[in-house]
This record gives structure tokens, sequence and C-alpha cells, in this order.
């Protein structure tokens, strides 16, 4: 990939494929930070722009708090630089222009428009840094007739579908345990970004990466959405159970709860083996997925007496033995120290200056020969302000005095 990034003396980056390339993070809370953090995990430098004196609006989320750091913060920030700018004084402009010269990317999650009355809008950019990647966040979108309504992660669950086939079959609809609007629409964003690097590439050109929060949900709904589309029926909520394949869901045993996953007759007859079930294993109503489908109900009466007979430590063995999928469901405090996940370095360390010891979550994505890293923890509002400006820019110890006494950073 090209680039025209700062001079790589200041860049705190590993050894990751996105090494060399600078993104100038203007975003908050999760879509966009999430986004950030899945390019510095890959090697980018981003350096976080914040507003001075509050910086972004997560930090400042609690209880809970480590040694008085927002641990929703702590979250998704780590490997960023933060400097605080305040981009609506003259001097603050001048200086954000200055670092977008110096970028590969910019990220925003603004409401669209916002950007544009500060004359830091897509089309006015990219008149004048024709490489420059320009990506956008926002609830609905650029166009469209709500692209102007603020975007919030539960609002986008309930109006893009996911809350109406999520939660128990005869209760209410429920939002997903996590702001999972938020995370992908992050995803997304990070996806068209790097695509965008590679076309600059080709063509020598950045580009708009719009990405909508309501499209990024409507994108989830997969298999949801073809039901709807083949049949013309509204999928509705089905608690654990899934549409079209049983028995794929949670059941009780005798001591807790377990997820089992037929997904083929072939594991059916096999699942019935270690239930002692062989009397319905090739019984017509059972025998094959469709006609387990229609006759989910009573199948599944059968399979929760027959399962809540036993621990659930007993099943997960027998089952896994003859390799029928199957999992317990567990609270975080098994996954997030289970052997795999610690052997997979899915839990990563950090040393923070105020929260001391933190852990975080590990990068997901494994490459052999350019993976990514956990490398520098969460930065403290405005921890980079000084070097990035002395460093990148140029500016001496009394100029940005002179810049913090007059309120631009």
């Amino acid at each position: 990939m090209e680039s025209h990034s700062m001079s790589q003396s200041h860049n705190r980056t590993g050894q990751g494929p996105l090494t060399n390339i600078t993104v100038l993070d203007l975003t908050r809370v999760l879509s966009g930070p999430y986004c950030t953090m899945m390019l510095s995990d890959m090697g980018a430098r981003v350096i976080k722009v914040e507003q001075p004196g509050r910086g972004d609006e997560t930090r400042a989320w609690g209880p809970p708090f480590q040694n008085g750091e927002s641990t929703y913060f702590l979250s998704t920030n780590r490997n960023k630089e933060s400097v605080t700018i305040n981009f609506k004084h003259p001097d603050g402009y001048r200086l954000l222009e200055a670092l977008i010269e110096r970028s590969d990317v910019i990220v925003e999650n603004f409401r669209p428009g916002t950007l544009d009355r500060l004359n830091l809008g897509y089309t006015h950019l990219a008149n004048r840094f024709p490489r420059l990647i320009y990506c956008s966040i926002s609830g609905y979108g650029q166009t469209g007739p709500k692209r102007s309504q603020p975007g919030y992660d539960a609002v986008t669950q309930a109006e893009g579908g996911l809350m109406s086939i999520t939660g128990p079959e005869d209760g209410p609809p429920y939002r997903l345990g996590v702001a999972i609007s938020d995370i992908v629409s992050g995803m997304f964003a990070a996806y068209g970004i790097v695509t965008s690097l590679l076309s600059r590439g080709q063509t020598g050109h950045g580009q708009l990466v719009d990405i909508s929060m309501l499209d990024s949900v409507a994108a989830l709904l997969t298999y949801q959405a073809g039901i709807y589309f083949g049949t013309g029926k509204t999928p509705r909520r089905m608690g654990n159970r899934h549409p079209s394949i049983v028995p794929y869901q949670s059941f009780e045993t005798a001591d807790a709860d377990i997820v089992i996953a037929v997904g083929n007759d072939t594991l059916w007859r096999r699942f019935c083996d270690v239930l002692k079930l062989s009397d319905i294993a090739d019984n017509p109503r059972f025998a094959t997925n469709q006609a387990r489908v229609v006759n989910h109900t009573d199948l599944c009466t059968i399979l929760t007496e027959t399962l809540k007979k036993r621990p659930r430590q007993a099943w997960l063995d027998e089952l896994a033995q003859v390799g029928v999928p199957c999992g317990a469901v567990r609270n975080l405090e098994q996954v997030l120290t289970d052997p795999q996940l610690i052997e997979r370095e899915m839990i990563a360390l950090l040393d923070h200056p105020v929260a001391g010891a933190l852990n975080v979550l590990g990068v997901p994505v494994k490459l052999s020969q350019s993976p990514g890293s956990v490398r520098t923890p969460p930065p403290l509002l405005g921890e980079h302000t000084t070097r990035v400006l002395a460093e990148d820019l140029g500016l001496g110890t009394e100029e940005i005095e002179r810049l913090k006494k007059d309120g631009a950073i």
C-alpha cells in the first residue's frame, strides 16, 4: 500500500500489514473507536483527536472505573495516540488541517453535515487531498430521508429488525447484550478502509467510505432476510431455537444449560445414540431435518426430558466423543479465563499509567506472516499532544504553550 504518512520515527506501530498507514481518528463512543482499534491492531498509526478538557464521552462513562479510568473507554482505545485539538478554533483548525495533510485516512462519526459546516467534510477535503480516504460512520448514512437522524445502538437494533427476532418466543423483543450495531458498523468501516487502501494503490485516488449503522444491521439478517424474501412471511422470535435446523438450541440438563447443534441427519443419529433414543432416530416424524423442523415441539419435549436426567458435563463429554457440536452456556468469568482463549492470545495484559495492570481482549484475526498486536495502553486525554505537535508538525515550545493558553489545544 502506498502512503504519504508521517515520519516513521514517530510511528508507534508494530509490524502489521498497515504499518506506514496513518489514521486521523475524529470518532468517539464505540463504532468509530472500534474501527480505528482494528486498524491500529494491524499496525496503523492512529492519532485520536479529542476535545480539550473532555475528550471522548466514554472517558466519563461508568461505573465501573479502574483506578478512575472508564472500563468502557479502556476496552476499545489501545494502540492509539491522543491529541487534544479544538478544531472550531482557527488555530486548532489549521493544526487539524496539517495533520490531515500528513494522513492516509480520516475516520469520523458525527451526524451527517456537521463537519461540512466546518469545512472538514469529504467534498472539501477530497478536493485538497485527493489521496485521502475519508470514512464516515453514521446512524443512517450520508443519503436518504433519515440521513440527519442520530444513530444509537439500541435504536438501530430496533429499527434494523434484530430485536424483533431476539428474545423469548412469547416474550418481549430483546436488545443484544453487546452494542452489536456499533461494533458491526466499526467492522464494516475497517473493511471499507482497507479495501479503499488497496484501491488507492491501483488508482492513486482516495474515496469516501459511507457506513450506515442501519445498513450494517440489515446486512446481518442473512438467512432471516432470506426467509422473508422467499416466503413473504415475517420471521418471529424463537428464543434460542433456530428457524431452519432442529435440534439447534439450548437445553436444560440436571445442573446447567447446554447448547446442542445437530446440523445434519448423520449427526442426528449420533446424537440419538448418545441419548439412547434410537427408537426416534428413524421415526419419520424426526428422521430428517425437515421433519424435525415441522415437529420441533414434540421433539424438544422428548429431548428436554432426557437431557435433564444427567449433568451437563457428562453430556458434553459423550457428545464431543462422537463429534456432535455442543457447548456449555458460560458466563464471562468462565469465558475470559478459558485456556483456549489464553493459548490463542485473546487476553492481553497492558501497563496503564493510571489504571495499572490492564487486561484487554486480543486480536482475533491471526495472520501468519504479518500479525497484528496489542502494543500500547489506551492513552490518557491529550497524552501525545505536545509530542505530535512538536515532532510531526515542528512547533516550538512557546507556540504550543500559546495554543494551550488560547484554547486551541
